[in-house]
């Protein structure tokens, strides 16, 4: 028992980034519209996922749209480096990721059509967001590359579609999953989620259902 609270010390006491940016912060990015803006998240099983409007992050990232060109929209998830990138999961893997701090990657998906239809077998949920909100979404999403003077970092491509991995910030462990990096990103968009215990899919799935979903973002 004594063995367990001295993990879960260690745990909750390792890095935490990337970090929530507050909603009031200021990017140095191109002009935004003041109309409502779309946002998605995705449900890949026990992955989940955030969807953007490609031009909205390509203008501040360039090398995306060097990568992808000027697709509709771009899918991010954050995770495990070795996990995440591994052709074969083993347990090793899964154990290594869950227990023991390791490096993070991105997975960015060029996204040819909507959401909806492009990920056929997916849960996606449709969000609005203001114009502020946007860009607080947008901060936190780059903030969450590792770059190397001022560049994004391609490691190996991606695990479907036209894809591509890239070095991130933070360690993943335990208390800080996939999961939780997707719902820092809806607390920097300015949704009122706790971050804390939104480890799985279902947390954030099933905080989304009681937000107001779907509407028209025009």
């Amino acid at each position: 028992m004594k063995l367990v609270s001295l993990l879960l010390v260690f745990l909750v006491s390792c890095s935490n980034l990337p970090h929530v940016v507050k909603t009031t912060s200021q990017v140095d990015t191109a002009e935004f519209v003041e109309k409502l803006n779309t946002l998605y998240i995705v449900r890949h099983g026990w992955h989940t996922g955030i969807v953007i409007p490609s031009y909205q992050i390509t203008s501040v990232l360039p090398s995306l749209r060097h990568r992808f060109g000027d697709v509709p929209f771009i899918e991010f998830g954050w995770g495990d480096k070795g996990f995440y990138q591994s052709e074969k999961i083993t347990a090793k893997l899964a154990l290594k990721a869950m227990f023991i701090p390791t490096e993070s990657v991105i997975h960015a998906v060029a996204v040819q059509d909507s959401p909806e239809l492009y990920f056929p077998q997916s849960e996606v949920i449709k969000l609005c967001l203001t114009a502020e909100e946007n860009k607080s979404l947008i901060a936190f999403i780059t903030n969450s590359f590792l770059k190397q003077d001022e560049k994004i970092i391609a490691t190996k491509d991606g695990i479907y579609g036209d894809s591509q991995f890239y070095q991130a910030q933070g360690d993943y462990y335990l208390m800080n999953t996939c999961n939780k990096w997707t719902a820092k990103g809806l607390s920097s968009a300015g949704f009122d989620i706790s971050t804390t215990f939104k480890l799985s899919a279902n947390s954030v799935m099933n905080y989304l259902h009681k937000q107001k979903t779907g509407e028209s973002c025009y």
